[in-house]
């Protein structure tokens, strides 16, 4: 769902079905068959959601929540619901000018790393980090992406 028209203007769903597939293919997964929900909205709203469930009164890039406590097997995707993803416009476009960053490159690696999420990585220890920071790379890479790190 686009609440914040200005995510048209960058082209977001074309980078979904991209980005998706690359997420899948690096942790192992089938590329088709999986859903998920996303929410393009503007700083406010992702704040509020952040608040109300992280207990974090800011503004965010992007949040995920999964459908499933645990992750999709490897392999099977036929009609898994992965869960929702919210990406914050203005958090999204400042960053991306920050960083010298195509926002649609910048826009690409954080649904990748929303879809991780969803799939039950995370980066709470280090050593996690460093494996979702890798299969990010790795997905953008197949995507002509840069390492953003």
């Amino acid at each position: 769902m686009i609440e914040d028209e200005r995510w048209a203007g960058i082209g977001l769903e074309a980078l979904c079905g991209p980005a998706g597939k690359a997420a899948m293919a690096v942790t192992g997964r089938e590329e088709k068959g999986f859903e998920l929900a996303l929410l393009a909205t503007d700083d406010r709203r992702i704040a509020k959601l952040n608040r109300d469930f992280r207990g974090k009164p800011d503004a965010t890039n992007v949040l995920s929540w999964p459908a499933q406590e645990d992750p999709p097997q490897l392999g099977h995707g036929q009609g898994v619901e992965l869960g929702d993803i919210a990406i914050a416009y203005e958090t999204c476009a400042k960053e991306a000018a920050e960083k010298d960053l195509a926002v649609q490159d910048h826009v690409t690696h954080l649904l990748i790393h929303g879809i991780l999420h969803l799939l039950g990585y995370d980066h709470i220890s280090d050593v996690d980090a460093e494996e979702m920071e890798a299969l990010e790379i790795k997905a953008l890479a197949k995507l002509g992406i840069d390492n953003p790190y």
